[in-house]
């Protein structure tokens, strides 16, 4: 051997240098893993301490008669301000009418991510006391049950929105994103003192980027959770007329042109018209999840409708036995009222009938509107389509790929080991104009059984909501506000 020093290996000290610069690295990621996984876990609720709280503030909105109408939802809006900024919580209040406030509450965020809002309305619609067994304003408990109007339709979003910021300002959760409150007027059938005139006259207080509103069900059957809907989409309401006309006459002289005769044998034929079947991507993957979690003959169907060479036969099928599944299908209409005639001696001249017409978000209703002319094919019978101011917007359904779809999901496995299934609501909620403006809105709701689905019991008579059904739904919309919101 010489006596020259050994010369370095390079690869040690690329390997030494390699090293230094992940150790930082290394210790950044040894740091998460020590840190809780969950946002729910870095700010944990006592939900069974929680649990009166929650009641105590529901009742108190429940009793509060918010009719539409007249609405008087001012009434409802005081106390709901009372309630937040009795906790240092900023609220505005905006009206078209005075007596028909709409309220807007914000938690603030680092703004490195756009806001989501939290929407519930304060009106309930009307009441035939008469045919309730208990007082509808008086948020009657029995056992485990409120009974009250606007139990579930839709005073316990309203205070699942107030329990959200109390409970973000108490735990002072860090934000990325703000964290918007609407307790709207008017959703019952006169939405242009509420959410028309908010999007309308004050965007920029309630802009954000995602939505959570009614709409949904955490559905059960045997008391186990099923699924869970979220509506990411819904049918557009349109009201139409057919107006028969023909001769007057005495009613004891039979004649072949009584309007009366020709409306009848029209509203018969647009009772029977089978409207062709449509899908969409909320209810194909409604239909393709559905069948994961259903007994062995009704997931056949739920796969059978969609492939084209079967659906007619599930399609019958639902429309006599499922009758919910038969409507997002396709657009449907139905006929609800008629009016003709003022004396039983007089054949009138005129026959109206009115349809619920509940369209497909793309609907192309002057061509629905020719179809169904063809249907009705009487030239005495005139269609009338619907008024330019009688329409909610319609609107794209919102995307599957978002993040508080993602989350919504998560939450969902979490607290039901069970599967989210998009949904398209057959009815009709104030989302409509919020995705006509851009926002990624979603339907959620409370724990309703398989049988009733996630429209439950709201506008029935001795509507009710469980305590149960009640904590669960603010629990669900926390976890997904803080898996959505939370900063990291």
């Amino acid at each position: 051997m010489n006596g020259d020093a050994p010369k370095p290996d390079p690869r040690v000290k690329k390997d030494r240098s390699l090293k230094q610069r992940l150790r930082p690295k290394f210790a950044a990621a040894l740091l998460l893993l020590a840190l809780p996984a969950l946002a729910q876990d870095r700010y944990p609720v006592d939900w069974k301490k929680l649990e009166p709280e929650i009641l105590d503030r529901f009742t108190t909105l429940l009793r509060i008669d918010t009719s539409n109408p007249p609405g008087n939802e001012t009434r409802a809006a005081k106390v709901i301000q009372s309630m937040l900024e009795r906790e240092g919580i900023a609220v505005k209040l905006f009206a078209s009418d005075p007596n028909r406030a709409n309220l807007v509450a914000r938690i603030k965020g680092s703004g490195r991510k756009r806001p989501i809002l939290l929407m519930g309305h304060t009106d309930v619609v009307g009441v035939q006391r008469e045919r309730w067994s208990v007082d509808p304003f008086a948020a009657v408990r029995k056992g485990d049950t409120i009974y009250a109007r606007g139990a579930n339709d839709d005073k316990d979003h309203v205070v699942a929105g107030i329990m959200i910021l109390l409970l973000l300002q108490r735990l002072h959760v860090k934000l990325d994103r703000d964290v918007i409150f609407l307790a709207e007027s008017g959703e019952e059938g006169t939405t242009a003192v509420g959410i028309d005139y908010m999007v309308r006259e004050h965007w920029p207080e309630i802009d954000a980027e995602f939505a959570m509103a009614e709409g949904g069900g955490i559905v059960e059957s045997g008391g186990k959770v099923q699924d869970v809907i979220v509506a990411t989409t819904e049918k557009v309401p349109r009201r139409m007329r057919l107006v028969a006309h023909g001769p007057a006459g005495h009613g004891s002289r039979p004649i072949p042109g009584n309007a009366v005769v020709h409306l009848a044998a029209a509203v018969e034929r647009v009772g029977n018209w089978q409207t062709p079947i449509r899908l969409n991507e909320t209810t194909r993957t409604y239909f393709q999840r559905l069948a994961t979690v259903s007994p062995a003959d009704a997931a056949a169907r739920y796969r059978d409708i969609l492939v084209p060479s079967r659906a007619a036969a599930v399609d019958r099928y639902f429309y006599e036995h499922e009758p919910g599944h038969y409507s997002i299908l396709r657009t449907s209409v139905a006929p609800t009222m008629l009016q003709a005639g003022f004396r039983q001696n007089v054949i009138p001249s005129q026959a109206e009938a009115t349809l619920d017409v509940r369209a497909l978000p793309d609907e192309d209703l002057s061509k629905f509107t020719a179809e169904l002319k063809r249907v009705v094919a009487d030239p005495s019978v005139e269609v009338q389509p619907p008024a330019a101011n009688d329409q909610r917007p319609a609107a794209p359904p919102s995307r599957l790929d978002t993040e508080l779809f993602r989350a919504l999901e998560s939450v969902g496995r979490r607290m039901f080991n069970a599967p989210t299934l998009p949904g398209m609501m057959t009815g009709a909620t104030d989302n409509a104009q919020l995705r006509a403006k851009g926002v990624q809105a979603y339907g959620v709701g409370e724990v309703v059984d398989a049988a009733q689905g996630p429209l439950g019991g709201a506008h029935s008579d001795d509507e009710h909501i469980s305590v149960r059904a009640l904590s669960t739904l603010v629990q669900y919309m926390w976890n997904a506000v803080l898996e959505t919101a939370a900063a990291h």
